[in-house]
């Protein structure tokens, strides 16, 4: 199963959320892949990992240049591997036009991966924030998209667009595509206005948000600076708590 992690707005959780899943779900024995589509590379530098300029990463398998297999590197969680992004990305909006099956680049090279022999119960891809080709890439290759929307004033804004996208590609380029759910984050439930933007979302997009609430939490944003996921860093925090909760949601529903 194959997911991808979608929202054009920034700050929303996208990486905090691919990199948690990712790892409860290895921990619970299964194999995962989070690949990393980020230029800012964050899902890569919180899981610890450091790509020097000349190492081959995701741009690389984009273009073509190596295989997937090749870039995959281990992470601090047993059955957790990495696909990682490097600052070279950035270039990936010039390069990929250019190219033929310019928005299967990501699912050829996850079918190469596959008849190389490695095998993942899970694969999830971070995004960008953005609706451009990388995020159109990891579409195109996912079963299901997860968007994860900050629980703000403007939560509501551009999420209309993102299903539309979603929409228009599920007819031109990848029937099977499904929105596996909107997961609401970094919320303080302690004021109205989280409280008030959870019921519009549920209001808007009844059937589609997740139970799960994640909420904000000093642990959550001090993991990534130790490369750990939250339930290795503080397994018994309310962050971690909350991912354990979400990732049971995105299994049942998968």
């Amino acid at each position: 199963m194959i997911f991808a992690l979608a929202n054009q707005k920034g700050g929303v959780g996208k990486t905090t959320t691919a990199i948690n899943l990712a790892a409860t779900l290895a921990q619970s024995g299964e194999r995962v892949l989070l690949i990393d589509l980020d230029p800012q590379a964050n899902a890569t530098t919180g899981l610890g990992v450091r790509v020097e300029a000349e190492d081959p990463a995701m741009l690389e398998v984009l273009l073509g240049e190596t295989g997937l297999s090749e870039v995959v590197v281990p992470t601090p969680v047993e059955g957790l591997l990495l696909a990682p992004s490097s600052r070279n990305m950035a270039g990936a909006s010039v390069m990929l036009p250019d190219l033929t099956r310019r928005e299967f680049r990501l699912r050829d090279a996850l079918a190469g991966l596959e008849s190389s022999g490695e095998q993942f119960s899970y694969v999830f891809v971070d995004c960008p924030p953005s609706l451009g080709l990388l995020t159109v890439n990891a579409l195109v290759a996912s079963d299901q998209v997860i968007v994860p929307v900050q629980a703000e004033y403007y939560a509501l804004e551009g999420l209309a667009q993102l299903l539309d996208t979603v929409d228009a590609l599920r007819r031109r380029l990848n029937p099977g595509l499904r929105v596996a759910g909107l997961v609401l984050t970094m919320a303080d439930v302690r004021t109205n206005l989280a409280r008030q933007v959870e019921t519009d979302i549920r209001a808007h997009f009844p059937g589609l948000t997740f139970d799960t609430v994640v909420p904000r939490n000093v642990r959550l944003a001090e993991a990534p600076s130790f490369g750990l996921p939250v339930s290795v860093f503080d397994p018994h925090c309310v962050g971690s708590d909350a991912y354990f909760d979400l990732t049971q949601e995105v299994v049942g529903r998968g």
